[in-house]
């Protein structure tokens, strides 16, 4: 099934205490890009996360934020008083020797310091919600899973529209292209009378026949609708059938805009040339949406 590469995911949850909020958001990109934003007591998960997000989303630039609000009086930090005394008396050391001079400490700034807050020691609580924590984030992408699918719905249905314009042109083409060689050989045949006419001079059958054989070789587009023909019925079941169809469609839809441009060189007629015209525009927009499948 196609899934766009577009979507929004979001979870949510209580773990040992603590709420967490999982928002992933996806948009098109040529690769697979992640940018994870997590709360500084899991950001050593980051690259777990990140393999997560890789073996289910394949492609996209993906941006993932985790947000965590606790009210436990644990998870509050630590203040080291030592480490806090030690920058006072550095303090007091450079204070100037006038004594009538008052020092004041700006506390918040203190606090700022390194060294004088430490987060609290949290191994056991981090061991016990690592794996809820992990299903929270699977529970996120199986949600933007969801909304990518959904989209590529929309997008496979426009894709396959497309490609029935294609084909109804493709047909007009298949059944005008006999028609071609034999219009040509009425052209010229009346041409050549109309200018041998007044000379009083004949045709020579073999010669006029020899003129027609080369423009037919030279006009003929019949291996060109087929291997249309054929990208057609590839693009059909690449998009029914492959999990990740969107760099093959890209691929297709070159190859189909390729044999468009040939047999418009080759018709030399102008009701095939309005008829590739339509199937080159179809195919443009063929190949705009299938950069935003997977």
């Amino acid at each position: 099934m196609a899934r766009s590469m577009t979507g929004y995911g979001e979870s949510r949850g209580r773990i040992e205490g603590s709420e967490y909020v999982c928002e992933i958001r996806a948009v098109n990109g040529r690769y697979f890009k992640a940018n994870i934003r997590l709360p500084e007591i899991w950001a050593f998960l980051e690259s777990d996360v990140e393999a997560q997000l890789r073996k289910r989303l394949y492609r996209g630039s993906v941006h993932l934020t985790l947000k965590m609000k606790t009210a436990s009086a644990d998870a509050a930090y630590e203040v080291n008083t030592a480490a806090l005394e030690r920058y006072i008396d550095q303090i007091e050391i450079v204070r100037p020797e006038q004594v009538d001079v008052k020092l004041t400490v700006d506390l918040g700034s203190m606090l700022q310091l390194p060294g004088v807050c430490n987060p609290p020691e949290a191994t056991d609580l981090i061991d016990r919600s690592i794996d809820p924590l992990k299903a929270l984030v699977g529970d996120a992408i199986s949600a933007l899973i969801a909304m990518r699918e959904a989209e590529g719905k929309t997008v496979t249905a426009d894709l396959l529209a497309h490609c029935d314009i294609i084909r109804t042109c493709l047909d007009r083409i298949a059944q005008r292209a006999g028609g071609v060689v034999q219009e040509y050989h009425g052209r010229l045949k009346r041409r050549v009378e109309e200018l041998t006419a007044g000379a009083k001079l004949k045709i020579d059958e073999q010669d006029l026949a020899r003129e027609v054989a080369v423009f037919a070789e030279r006009c003929d587009i019949a291996e060109e609708v087929s291997r249309l023909g054929g990208h057609l019925e590839q693009f059909r079941h690449v998009i029914e059938q492959d999990e990740q169809p969107g760099r093959k469609l890209e691929f297709i839809a070159q190859e189909m805009l390729r044999e468009a441009n040939t047999i418009s060189a080759k018709s030399n007629d102008g009701e095939i040339s309005r008829d590739v015209v339509e199937i080159k525009t179809a195919v443009d927009r063929i190949k705009e949406q299938t950069q935003n499948l997977v």
